[in-house]
């Protein structure tokens, strides 16, 4: 039997991108094995631990969750990649996670550095239990979540320009808010 095979586009990070692809290859595996796009990184493979979050059409998405046939059609996929401007000046969030060390093995860094800055587009002033309820869907075995709430309200700082440097929102900003997970951190 002969598995059926897409071929399909792909607005990945403001670039359009073809893949020829299985039916059911996950967009997770398309992102990192089809385009090179390794940032996205896969944990759990059943959408809980948030690694491999990414934005769709400016949503938090599990891609693990998502198939690559599906993602074809929305109009733009964000990875951690994406996150950057274009001359390489780190987005809001991952300045602050960096000034906040709100990383240890950095394995789950790219699916909160996503959720976040998504959640900071629609929610510009939290506070410490509204950041600290933003990151519950996504888990993180080695930093006990106080430097990622750190980083959260660090983020919105520079965000909003109080540290002095007012910062225009990159594309990947674009979209809707996240969702909240269940449980706090």
């Amino acid at each position: 039997m002969t598995e059926d095979v897409h071929d399909i586009r792909l607005r990945v990070n403001g670039i359009q991108h073809t893949a020829r692809v299985p039916a059911r290859r996950l967009l997770s595996d398309c992102l990192r094995h089809d385009l090179g796009l390794t940032g996205t990184h896969v944990g759990c493979e059943h959408g809980v631990c948030g690694a491999c979050t990414v934005l769709v059409d400016g949503r938090p998405v599990r891609s693990c969750l998502m198939l690559a046939v599906s993602a074809a059609q929305h109009a733009d996929i964000t990875t951690v990649e994406g996150l950057a401007a274009a001359d390489g000046t780190p987005h809001p969030v991952q300045q602050a996670f960096a000034e906040c060390h709100a990383l240890q093995c950095g394995f789950c860094t790219p699916g909160f550095l996503t959720l976040v800055a998504a959640y900071l587009r629609d929610n510009p002033d939290p506070g410490e239990d509204d950041a600290r309820e933003a990151v519950t869907g996504n888990l993180c075995r080695c930093t006990g979540y106080q430097n990622i709430v750190a980083a959260v309200l660090r983020a919105a700082e520079i965000t909003r320009g109080q540290d002095g440097v007012p910062r225009a929102r990159p594309p990947a900003e674009e979209g809707r808010v996240p969702e909240a997970g269940g449980g706090r951190p």
